[in-house]
């Protein structure tokens, strides 16, 4: 998974179209939620903390190493910038990154829930069923690090009590994820108030997150 492909500038340019899509799209509400995304030159661009997503500009967007470090911006990062910056140092098939709160999915977090992949593309976009990490405090490295090591195999996990965190190739990418997984959020609550939900079977549940294995590392 390699953003590589894209320059400095159209990274930037797509981390902004995505935020105000995040918003617009209602995966947010506000100043909430954050993004960032991995640089041709091993750097990230992360939203800024506390600005609103429709006046936002490139010249708003932070770059910083991925130790945390500010490189470029006036502004501040985001308060939740060890979330991204742990998942791109721990895995280097991630170069995008984004924390939402979309309603469906934060219900399952809230409740402490995982989101059953009953859908096959939620397997094979995702690679299974959106687990839900270990509650942390927000904006702490204990709450990066539990989140990291759960989007080894994954695209997406939920943050216990908090939203839903979601990786992938590139900041449009990452879009299509986390609207996936908020779309089957509302479908599984949905579904079960009619009756008992379904799972696929396992032979195909296999099969497919070989899929989603295929497209993130290139192996089966």
């Amino acid at each position: 998974m390699s953003s590589s492909k894209l320059t400095s500038q159209e990274t930037k340019e797509m981390v902004l179209w995505t935020a105000k899509e995040m918003l617009r799209t209602n995966l947010v509400e506000g100043t909430a939620g954050n993004l960032g995304a991995r640089l041709p030159d091993g750097n990230a661009v992360l939203t800024p903390s506390s600005l609103d997503y429709m006046e936002m500009t490139l010249d708003d967007l932070v770059i910083t190493d991925l130790d945390g470090n500010v490189l470029a911006g006036e502004r501040g990062p985001t308060t939740e910038k060890a979330l991204h910056l742990s998942a791109m140092r721990m895995h280097d098939d991630i170069d995008a990154t984004m924390h939402c709160h979309a309603k469906f999915a934060t219900m399952f977090a809230v409740t402490r829930q995982p989101i059953p992949a009953v859908i096959e593309e939620v397997v094979v976009f995702i690679g299974g069923d959106v687990e839900v990490a270990d509650y942390r405090t927000t904006g702490t490295d204990e709450l990066a690090e539990e989140v990291a090591k759960r989007v080894e195999d994954r695209a997406a996990v939920l943050m216990a009590n908090h939203g839903l965190f979601a990786v992938g190739k590139t900041p449009k990418d990452v879009l299509h994820i986390a609207s996936l997984v908020e779309r089957t959020a509302e479908i599984v609550w949905g579904a079960r108030q009619i009756g008992e939900v379904v799972p696929i079977p396992d032979e195909v549940n296999q099969t497919f997150a070989g899929y989603y294995r295929f497209g993130r590392t290139g192996k089966f």
